[in-house]
């Protein structure tokens, strides 16, 4: 480094020694053949060259430094756009040096020097060249405790000196020295640079803001489709992802990457979805974002008002049920018959007849397709006639008989009452059920006239 940019203050670092390329007297010596600097700096690249003694100096026509070339040629750094205002070149007899002004990142490349005489053959050009390395101060971050962050301010490069480090909070100035301690979970950021560069800071470490999630498809999420969550968060160093599905207690973690991916989304996958990035700086969770996967109705079960046997004239109501997204609508068919008998969830038969009896079946539909329940046979019971028969032949027999039995109880009371003296033994009167009621109203008849005739002797 040339003492006036030792005086400047320019951060150079000097990585390797000399080299010399020499051919018949051709020769270019590069000191060092790599170098280091702070992005933002001004960097002096020397060289000293040789040719042989027959060309004199007055013979050397142009000189210049460059780094590619264009139809075979060398393109001067003096006419390359990018490096337009930054470039000069600080050439004597035999030597020549290229200064590069605020150096950015895409100036790291390897550089070479070409002179050229006015004898013919009369060029030549130092190769292998210097090789620029461009980088910029780091903030390192490490946790040696819980709750402390440990900080220091680094570079790839060799610094030639011991320079002054400068840290700031919130682009405020706080402190210096090289590193610095910070609490873990801070809201706030940190940088640092180097003396006679303040202005060239390095990257601001924070942690993790808040992170946002979106969805692959902004489209209807439909069942067997692939769907892509992606979760991201502004944070340096660059977070780590976590995915959690709410409400599932605790809520269980699905991945550690950016991306949520469902190859062949399910109706169970449905739910809430958030995501938690964090860093070393500390951890912030994203809010919440709803998957409604869409499907067509699954499998019908359909379910009858009573389990107990139908008889006519009773109320019958079927109920439909299936599980579907958006919610399915429902229509009733009777087996082997064209048109629908209702629509709705619930088909309800007020009035049930012979006739109601049959296989029942619904069909659920959506926007995404439809499916039809098996058969449910509902038929009036076989008792109702047993009990219609039972009914009949109470009222037309047993009832007669027993009111029969009755009158003629009451009409023996009635004359046993009005001739049996005191203390004469009373006749017992034995009844008999008879299973003709007409032979037993005969029988009463003679045994009265049997009576009388006693009673007139």
């Amino acid at each position: 480094m040339s003492s006036t940019a030792a005086a400047s203050g320019l951060v150079v670092f000097l990585l390797s020694v000399q080299v010399i390329q020499s051919q018949d007297g051709w020769g270019v010596t590069y000191s060092p053949t790599e170098v280091c600097a702070l992005k933002g700096s001004t960097v002096e690249i020397r060289c000293s060259y040789t040719y042989p003694s027959r060309i004199q100096h007055r013979d050397i026509r142009n000189t210049f430094w460059f780094t590619k070339e264009k139809d075979g040629e060398p393109v001067s750094l003096i006419t390359d756009s990018e490096y337009s205002g930054r470039v000069e070149y600080i050439c004597s007899e035999k030597w020549c040096t290229l200064m590069i002004r605020d150096l950015r990142e895409n100036d790291s490349a390897e550089y070479k020097f070409r002179f050229m005489t006015n004898q013919p053959g009369g060029k030549y050009t130092g190769s292998p060249g210097v090789t620029l390395s461009i980088t910029g101060l780091q903030v390192e971050v490490s946790r040696p405790y819980s709750t402390r962050l440990l900080m220091k301010c680094l570079s790839s490069c060799v610094l030639p000196y011991y320079p002054s480090y400068y840290w700031y909070k919130n682009g405020q100035k706080i402190n210096t020295g090289s590193s610095l301690f910070v609490i873990f979970g801070s809201s706030d950021s940190y940088s640092c640079s180097v003396s006679g560069y303040e202005d060239q800071r390095s990257p601001s470490v924070y942690a993790p803001k808040l992170p946002s999630v979106s969805v692959s498809s902004s489209a209807e999420i439909v069942e067997d489709s692939s769907v892509t969550l992606t979760c991201s968060s502004d944070a340096n160093p660059a977070a780590n992802y976590i995915w959690y599905k709410k409400d599932v207690n605790p809520d269980p973690s699905f991945s550690e990457e950016p991306h949520l991916v469902f190859s062949s989304i399910q109706s169970s996958d449905s739910g809430q979805y958030y995501c938690r990035a964090e860093n070393l700086m500390g951890t912030k969770r994203s809010e919440s974002i709803s998957i409604d996967v869409k499907y067509a109705p699954k499998l019908p079960s359909v379910s009858v008002s009573s389990s107990a046997e139908i008889v006519e004239g009773s109320s019958v109501t079927l109920t439909c049920s299936s599980d579907a997204n958006p919610a399915a609508n429902y229509t009733w068919y009777k087996k082997d018959e064209d048109s629908p008998k209702a629509s709705g969830q619930i088909f309800i038969i007020t009035d049930f007849r012979a006739e109601h009896s049959g296989s029942y079946y619904c069909e659920a539909q959506n926007n995404r397709g439809r499916s039809n329940s098996t058969s449910y046979l509902i038929a009036v019971s076989d008792k109702t006639t047993m009990i219609i028969r039972y009914t009949r032949w109470t009222l037309v027999v047993v009832i007669p008989i027993l009111l029969l039995l009755v009158c003629l109880w009451m009409r023996k009371k009635k004359a046993l009452s009005s001739t049996t003296e005191p203390h004469e033994p009373i006749e017992t009167v034995e009844l008999h059920s008879y299973p003709d009621y007409e032979n037993v109203s005969n029988s009463a008849a003679q045994r009265e006239d049997s009576e009388e005739q006693e009673d007139q002797v």
